[in-house]
């Protein structure tokens, strides 16, 4: 192995070599634990340690890695305390998750390290969000993100490197090439012959670096590192190396062949790197004793430390207040000035008051920018706030989801449109695993919300109709809006982007340019978790939002002798169950109306809490109209079938004379 130091002092080779030993001591310390039975599960990265010390020592400490399940190196790097790495391995109260998690499944903003979650392809998206908002603060700083061979086969791979390279974001992505996914060879996962070779097709830079040289590793992250602040831009690189044990050490290596491992043993960055020193002068066998023994007693006492800790007790209080981040609602109320507007109007004024209230929020969408979107919300913004915060996106929602979680992250507020709500299906994952549970596992905000333009009665059929609440609505850790008027499309609205959860916010496509209603037309919020009562009376509770509540509305105007409790829901999850029990206790007969098919929907769980709560009080049987059980037709007869807003007056007067 042949190592260059450059213009590296002796000092920097030492410590180096020391930042190698560290992880290495660290992870032979936790091999025997395992077998003790201490320890219940391990990713080893022996073998590959001069990648994750070499890029971190390269990097500035506040430039953000984003690592995987077996680079120790980045976190001891950082100079983590060692008891708090193990007590996350252990699952104490001192880890980085609370017991939450296991493993390197963890951030921390104290250290700039953003953790991974188990699906591998989402944190490139991550990383170049948090990119995007660097070059926004115009700081000149990098952002390294890891993956394996394996994870480069998965969509987000290619979707975020497509987004950084045609944003020109500053990101090292960084490919660990141990030669298997798992048990799975390269030659099961790709054709080319290097994964370099990939980057070409983005018209990226990239380079082969041998990743068991330290001093490669580092003087080439250093040499990039110095040039990106300069000319930002994404690199990829590909670090040849290997894993010198399982994936994990219950998987075992038999499935590679032991003259593999004999060569590759050869190669070993540690040793390797420990005979340069030595060679060269700047380490002896008596230091080199020395060093292993200082660090071992480190270890061991921090090991002491963790074990100490108590086991950890389960905290119901604190478990379900961790969900979310806590959110003061900052009320501001509405003017006396009004303009009659339609629900479009009203989304658009609240974006663009938003925008100018919030100077680190940033829109990105498919043709949001010139166009305007899909249906012109966001018409004129470029030319008011620029480009750089009106993003037109490819398309790839995964990772557009992804880099908006990296921006919040990194300072910045951040709202998703998709094009159709429909096409979250394609943004799913970073979702409901990502942005959902973020808060939960390490107690990062993910200040995202994604607009769901939504909905049938529009003969757009099965991709550009469905009205798919519910599956958000029993995902914890998001919040989900929808409103029916234009007055609180608004207020909701800015509520959503004032909140540092994730919201899903749904606008019904068929609301936008039927329904007006005088709007204040200065900057205002209404509070989730508050139902609307839309009508009083004592014959029967309607529930309802979105375009149902308008069906309903058209119902009782034909039916004038109903007198009904009419509850616009507006927010989904919170769900104002305060309201509806309050209503039904009064009426003592209850009808759900929701677009969605029935089963599975918003509306089963309102009617099983409703007969939970109040069973005593009804005198008939919760009903629940929903669409029909099957896709979203076009046609229009068959659309008008489809929905449910005929069969609710029949439902309706069917309930009343029950």
């Amino acid at each position: 192995m042949n190592f260059d130091r450059k213009d590296l002092s002796n000092l920097r080779l030492l410590d180096l070599y020391k930042r190698l030993l560290m992880p290495r001591m660290i992870e032979e310390k936790m091999l025997i634990l395992l077998r003790q039975g201490k320890v219940s599960k391990w990713f080893s990265g022996i073998g590959q340690e001069a990648i994750s010390v070499g890029i971190t020592n390269a990097l500035d400490k506040d430039e953000y890695i984003l690592p995987m399940h077996r680079n120790l190196g980045v976190f001891t790097s950082r100079d983590i305390p060692l008891h708090r790495l193990f007590s996350q391995w252990q699952g104490k109260k001192s880890g980085f998750t609370k017991g939450r998690d296991r493993s390197f499944h963890f951030g921390t903003q104290e250290f700039n390290i953003i953790g991974m979650i188990s699906h591998l392809g989402p944190q490139m998206g991550v990383a170049d969000g948090i990119a995007l908002a660097n070059k926004l603060k115009k700081n000149g700083k990098v952002t390294a993100v890891f993956t394996g061979e394996g994870a480069t086969s998965e969509g987000d791979f290619h979707e975020a490197l497509n987004i950084a390279a045609v944003w020109d974001l500053p990101v090292l992505f960084v490919i660990e090439n141990n030669g298997y996914g798992l048990s799975t060879p390269t030659n099961e996962q790709y054709r080319c012959e290097n994964l370099a070779d990939k980057g070409i097709g983005y018209g990226m830079e990239s380079h082969i670096i041998d990743g068991n040289n330290i001093l490669e590793v580092y003087n080439k992250i250093a040499e990039l590192k110095a040039s990106l602040a300069e000319n930002p831009r994404p690199v990829l690189l590909e670090f040849k190396t290997f894993r010198m044990r399982g994936h994990e050490e219950a998987s075992g290596t038999k499935y590679v062949p032991q003259e593999l491992m004999d060569e590759w043993a050869k190669k070993d960055p540690v040793s390797n790197y420990k005979e340069y020193l030595i060679n060269v002068g700047v380490l002896s066998e008596e230091l080199d004793a020395e060093l292993k023994s200082v660090i071992k007693k480190e270890i061991d006492k921090h090991w002491a430390i963790t074990q100490a800790e108590p086991d950890f007790e389960a905290d119901l209080f604190e478990e379900l207040n961790d969900v979310y981040k806590p959110y003061q609602f900052d009320e501001v109320n509405p003017s006396s000035e009004v303009e009659n507007i339609r629900v479009i109007d009203a989304i658009s004024s609240s974006l663009r008051q938003s925008m100018e209230r919030h100077e680190n929020l940033v829109i990105m969408g498919q043709d949001i920018a010139e166009y305007g979107g899909a249906f012109k919300i966001t018409e004129g913004f470029v030319e008011q706030f620029g480009k750089e915060r009106v993003r037109n996106t490819p398309i790839c929602e995964s990772a557009v989801v992804s880099a908006a979680n990296g921006l919040s992250i990194n300072g910045y507020k951040a709202i998703v449109e998709m094009q159709f709500a429909d096409f979250v299906s394609s943004g799913f994952n970073p979702i409901v695993n990502l942005l959902a549970k973020q808060h939960y596992r390490w107690g990062e905000k993910a200040d995202v919300v994604v607009r769901m333009p939504c909905g049938g009665g529009t003969q757009a059929g099965p991709f550009h109709s469905q009205t798919n609440e519910a599956w958000f609505t029993k995902t914890p850790g998001l919040k989900v809006v929808y409103p029916a008027f234009p007055y609180d499309a608004k207020g909701l609205l800015n509520t959503a982007i004032n909140d540092p959860n994730p919201v899903l916010y749904f606008e019904h496509k068929q609301l936008y340019r039927s329904v007006y209603q005088d709007v204040p037309k200065n900057y205002y919020t209404i509070p989730f978790g508050k139902a609307s009562f839309i009508k009083e009376g004592s014959d029967v509770t309607i529930i309802s939002f979105g375009a149902g509540v308008h069906w309903v509305l058209d119902t009782l105007s034909k039916n004038t002798e109903i007198k009904a409790d009419v509850i616009d829901l507006r927010t989904l999850q919170p769900l104002d169950t305060e309201t509806i029990f309050a209503s039904v206790k009064k009426t003592s007969k209850c009808i759900i109306l929701q677009e969605d098919t029935l089963f599975g929907g918003i509306s089963s769980d309102i009617s099983a809490l409703i007969m939970e709560q109040c069973f005593e009080y009804l005198d008939a049987p919760v009903r629940r109209v929903g669409s029909l059980e099957s896709p979203i037709p076009f046609v229009k007869s068959l659309e008008d079938q489809y929905l449910p807003k005929v069969r609710f007056e029949k439902e309706l007067l069917e309930l009343l004379k029950y």
